[in-house]
């Protein structure tokens, strides 16, 4: 059986080795999906009704009771689901929709306040024995993975004036600033030494923060901050954090804070493993909702989102971040790939590469993998 793991609020990071511990805290973040308010950003927790169903009772979900589904506004998630949300799947339910960061939904998926949501593939430890893993509908690929941002040269002079107690003192600051700039790129990722620095991250059980951990193992950085996702590039811009880990949409639009890659954390992946890089997973609660049956709607969903990509459109740019059409484009076209429509051999191969080897150096608990494919035989 698994264990439900450490608070969130842990006043350190779970060491990755007997020397290994570095401070972590957490900024003030978007409020729980059962606290959401509204919001015109779309991010935190928003809360919207959609359209569904078509009356009488559906097969594989509770007759009369809308699905609850929760998501991130990013542009994958919304153009996947925009069918099921809207009632355009035949034979499924009616749905409720928040809107939340994945860490976030990470959390609420331990307390079970969702019949499908979206996670983080490091979570699935703590949450394979209430959900299925469903094998469509989530973020895996390949290219597409998590950045470790420093500013540039000029950033780092302009934003020397911002700087805040209780960070990295200034004189070591400029030395590891110094030493780091422009070693971005996969061949340089071996040589990269964060001990000394301030990391902001999104979250402490996102897959990001679990590849980074693997990635700087046996030289983590001082202090982590956990910040809240729109935060952490302004942040690193403006001097307040050495680095940031970050993801998604970030990855087009992070030249526009004057930030450079360090690393590509996607690249190291698929350099070390030869395999696609697993980030944000789909889950069906144990007994609320069938599996299979989810999985049929969500494969009807994406199909229907790539047959016709207009009938989304509004949809997602009126929850997307960055508004502009060109970065939604790329977004979408880098996250719904062929393993939104099905893990397949790979997808799984990347997970439980993914999952054991956190769990063999314990950052994560041992999880079987028949957990995670038991409904599918």
């Amino acid at each position: 059986m698994l264990g439900t793991g450490p608070p969130h609020a842990a006043a350190t990071v779970p060491p990755t080795g007997p020397s290994e511990a570095a401070t972590i805290s957490s900024a003030p973040g978007p409020p729980a999906p059962d606290q959401a308010r509204p919001s015109t950003s779309g991010r935190g927790g928003v809360t919207s009704g959609g359209r569904g169903g078509r009356g009488g009772r559906q097969r594989g979900y509770r007759e009369g009771v809308a699905l609850s589904l929760a998501i991130s506004p990013c542009p994958n998630d919304t153009f996947v689901f925009d069918a099921l949300v809207h009632g355009r799947v035949p034979g499924a339910p009616p749905v409720k929709v928040t809107f939340a960061d994945v860490d976030v939904t990470n959390t609420a998926a331990e307390r079970g306040a969702f019949d499908l949501v979206k996670v983080s593939y490091a979570a699935l430890p703590w949450l394979l024995d209430d959900y299925h893993l469903l094998p469509c509908g989530g973020a895996l690929g390949r290219g597409c993975g998590p950045l470790v941002l420093t500013r540039t040269a000029e950033t780092h002079q302009a934003g020397s004036a911002t700087r805040e107690s209780g960070h990295t003192a200034p004189e070591t600051r400029d030395a590891w600033i110094a030493g780091t700039t422009g070693t971005a790129g996969t061949g340089q990722a071996d040589r990269v030494d964060l001990s000394g620095a301030t990391v902001a991250v999104p979250g402490d059980r996102t897959t990001a923060y679990l590849l980074f951990r693997l990635w700087s193992a046996g030289r983590p950085p001082a202090r982590i901050e956990v910040v809240p996702f729109h935060e952490i590039m302004p942040g690193v811009a403006a001097g307040r954090y050495d680095a940031g880990l970050v993801i998604h949409e970030a990855r087009f639009t992070y030249h526009r804070h004057g930030l450079t890659a360090l690393v590509d954390l996607g690249e190291w992946w698929e350099a070390d493993t030869g395999l696609p890089i697993p980030l944000g997973a789909i889950l069906a609660r144990k007994g609320a909702v069938d599996p299979v049956a989810a999985a049929g709607w969500i494969r009807e969903s994406v199909r229907q989102a790539w047959a016709d990509p207009s009938a989304s459109r509004g949809y997602v740019l009126a929850h997307a971040q960055e508004m502009e059409p060109d970065v939604v484009d790329r977004h979408i076209g880098l996250y719904v790939n062929e393993f939104t429509a099905d893990l397949g051999d790979a997808g799984f191969a990347a997970v439980q590469a993914l999952l054991g080897r956190a769990a063999d150096a314990g950052l994560v608990p041992q999880t079987s993998n028949s957990l995670a494919t038991a409904w599918t035989n």
